[in-house]
């Protein structure tokens, strides 16, 4: 069977073009996977796997994000205390903590020496710079103003690093709740509950429903447990590998936004990535159209990377942004609301930026509200599922200690 290897792409998609990377065992079954997902396919070339070409991980790491904003923060400030653009790259070289990152930076630094704009060598790294960075240093570029828009780019990855964080903050706690309570049962079942069914069994009565039903799942997860653990174990390696798959997208970004309490927070989230993303590249002048173009992405929802797209065609055919995203419910009246006055005022970027530093501060009240209602019930789901084991256990001792039948 042949490996598994890397392809950059460039596909078109609604009528615009779009790269990204993708693994397969080979270039047509890439093509094929790309038009089965309603993509047309320009260019597939394999990732170099040697040398600085492909994406650099180096001890199993890839450059964080939190890296790249710390690198971005330091670039903008020497660029703008005067320091050349070469001389601020080495510099932020020599001080990187990331292995990862300092190998891309070199690459971005020898790009830039032989006379490639740092907006091009940045868009050799996809993975690391993300297509909003890239077309708004290439705007600064454009514009003589790269010192601003590096301060600008710094913002916004702060700002997104701090939502980041509010999101994860609120779905940890749940999560090692449950992985905790889960590995609990699976010892309960695996060695407790047969050291009682020995007991049970040498007492020679018949066990209550409830007990026997206990001791039928502890048999059957003595006997399904390793296969069970394989098939997790695979799941998730195929999530990791398949979860940004447009097809997968389609399917699951719909039931994220319809999950009780952790809908609308995914929605605020997917609305503040959008609004600050549009209002930090409308404030670098990049059009209304190659902004709507890239920003879709950035949200991180395919329902509302469509919508975005829909939003895009109206403006192209001369509708104003206002009008086109109030004719998308997924927005919310606020935002087209906001939108449409700021394009009255000229001021657009400065709307959207209201816009988004509404929805931290929702998406920041929404997640200490999830922590506060969902650590009392997990807490009595945990106990409940506990506690529901040791009655099974002991309900045939209860009834023998009272002299009645276990029948």
């Amino acid at each position: 069977m042949a490996g598994i290897k890397t392809f950059e792409y460039t596909v078109i998609a609604n009528g615009s073009t779009r790269s990204g990377k993708i693994d397969g065992p080979d270039q047509q079954t890439v093509a094929r996977h790309l038009r089965e997902n309603g993509l047309t396919p320009i260019a597939i070339d394999e990732v170099s796997k040697t040398g600085l070409n492909m994406e650099i991980k180096l001890g199993g790491s890839r450059a964080k994000p939190k890296d790249v904003a710390i690198a971005m923060r330091q670039l903008a400030t020497m660029v703008n205390a005067g320091l050349s653009l070469f001389n601020s790259l080495n510099a932020i070289i020599e001080q990187a903590a990331s292995p990862a990152l300092t190998a891309v930076l070199r690459e971005v630094a020898g790009d830039v020496e032989t006379g490639s704009s740092l907006g091009e060598a940045m868009s050799k790294h996809p993975r690391v710079f993300s297509p909003v960075t890239i077309a708004m240093i290439k705007a600064g570029e454009a514009g003589g103003f790269l010192d601003t828009v590096l301060i600008s780019v710094a913002e916004q990855m702060e700002s997104e690093l701090r939502l980041r964080r509010a999101v994860t903050s609120a779905m940890v706690y749940p999560a090692v709740v449950l992985i905790f309570a889960a590995v609990i049962v699976v010892i309960m079942l695996l060695f407790i509950v047969p050291v009682f069914q020995g007991i049970f069994e040498s007492v020679g009565k018949d066990l209550p429903l409830p007990t026997l039903i206990l001791v039928k799942v502890s048999e059957f997860l003595k006997i399904a447990g390793l296969p069970l653990l394989a098939a997790l174990i695979w799941f998730i390696w195929w999530w990791n590998r398949h979860k940004n798959d447009i097809s997968v997208r389609q399917k699951v970004d719909p039931i994220k936004l319809k999950m009780p309490i952790v809908g609308p927070l995914m929605q605020k989230v997917a609305l503040a990535r959008l609004s600050r993303s549009i209002a930090t590249m409308s404030s670098v002048g990049v059009p209304i159209v190659q902004t709507l173009e890239i920003v879709g992405e950035t949200a991180g929802n395919v329902l509302v990377t469509e919508a975005v797209e829909r939003v895009k065609v109206q403006v192209m055919n001369g509708v104003a942004l206002g009008k086109a995203i109030a004719a998308e419910p997924i927005f919310g009246a606020m935002i087209s609301h906001m939108v449409a006055v700021g394009e009255e005022a000229g001021a657009l970027d400065q709307m959207l930026d209201k816009v988004a530093q509404f929805y931290d501060e929702e998406v920041a009240a929404a997640t200490a509200s999830i922590t506060s209602i969902i650590e009392p019930v997990l807490i009595a789901f945990v106990g409940a599922i506990v506690g529901s084991i040791l009655i099974c256990l002991y309900l045939p001792v209860f009834q023998l200690s009272t002299g009645a039948s276990l029948e």
